[in-house]
């Protein structure tokens, strides 16, 4: 394992300080206040393929050509606007920041307003010794920091949002040493899937190369704007409902992959109802976001009153990449 170094050292020189100063200590925290595989997700990892390839660091293509950051995403845009915080991953000095910049979609009507600004309402942090972390697409006027504001780890930054050249709420942060991009995950290796024993993180996130993002229900297919806003979820029905269906939300798709969807009947207790609809969807393409929705029209008797559930499951080569289930109560 390669030494890291102690908080003081990171304040005084990251990275810079000589070896017998250094300890197993923490470099990194994460940057954003959420949970992993619960209200966020990592979309996009550093581009290690010098080539117009594209490959991650755990080997696999959870990224695109030239992508520089790590991209930790929120579930939905309600999501962004009720507000989630950006943390400064280590100690250092504000070098930079930039505000004012709106928060919306990016688009070929929005390009030219971007152009040369495409990290839109951000931060940069100098830790010393030639580190810097930035941070982007941050909420407009949300920033709490200044130029030349010592900060210390995890101090609040500012929130997240959808400035500049974004389609999605998410932070981007990026890490140098001496102006060279670095992979936090594995920044002392040339090869993906070579072990996270030397990543700058404190608790290294797990790795995953897609998922799931949300699950629901909803009387009809939703729209898809629907589900990026986090708007789809029906939590309540009635017997009269026209349809049951179940949706859901997921990321990093590759050819080949399977999506089971399963809806289930009135449970009894806190076991399962009778399986009421089940698909085994398999996907064609890679897709960074995508969603698939199976439903059942309402029988003529109408629909037994009860607490009906839906599961997802996401496989890839018979890996389960995330799993979710949801209920809703029909009266």
């Amino acid at each position: 394992m390669r030494p890291r170094l102690t908080t003081a050292c990171l304040t005084a020189a990251f990275l810079t300080c000589l070896p017998s100063m250094m300890l197993a200590d923490p470099v990194m925290v994460q940057p954003i206040d959420c949970t992993l595989g619960e209200d966020c997700y990592i979309q996009y990892y550093v581009d290690r393929d010098a080539s117009d390839g594209v490959q991650d660091f755990g080997c696999g293509a959870l990224s695109y050509n030239g992508h520089k950051g790590t991209d930790f995403a929120l579930i939905s845009l309600d999501q962004m606007a009720q507000g989630v915080n950006v943390l400064s991953a280590a100690p250092g000095v504000v070098r930079g920041t930039r505000d004012g910049m709106a928060d919306q979609l990016y688009s070929k009507e929005t390009a030219e307003a971007v152009a040369g600004r495409e990290c839109g309402n951000g931060v940069a942090i100098d830790h010393g010794g030639g580190w810097i972390t930035q941070y982007c697409h941050m909420k407009k006027e949300s920033l709490q920091v200044k130029t030349g504001q010592r900060v210390a780890a995890n101090a609040v930054l500012g929130q997240v949002g959808l400035s500049g050249k974004t389609q999605f709420p998410h932070l981007h942060i990026s890490v140098r040493h001496q102006d060279q991009v670095v992979d936090p995950f594995a920044p002392y290796s040339n090869t993906c899937n070579a072990g996270l024993d030397e990543a700058l993180w404190r608790d290294v996130p797990a790795y995953l190369p897609g998922g799931l993002i949300d699950l629901g229900f909803a009387l009809q297919v939703p729209e898809y704007s629907e589900i990026k806003a986090g708007r789809a979820h029906t939590h309540q029905l009635d017997q009269s409902a026209p349809a049951l269906v179940t949706w859901a939300y997921a990321y990093g798709s590759q050819p080949g992959d399977i999506l089971h969807l399963s809806l289930f009947g009135p449970a009894d207790g806190d076991a399962p109802g009778p399986r009421v609809l089940e698909k085994r969807i398999l996907l064609d393409k890679a897709q960074s976001l995508f969603f698939r929705a199976i439903g059942r029209k309402r029988p003529a008797t109408g629909w037994a009153p009860g607490r009906y559930q839906a599961t997802a499951k996401l496989v890839r080569n018979s890996a389960v990449l995330g799993e979710r289930q949801v209920w809703v109560e029909l009266r």
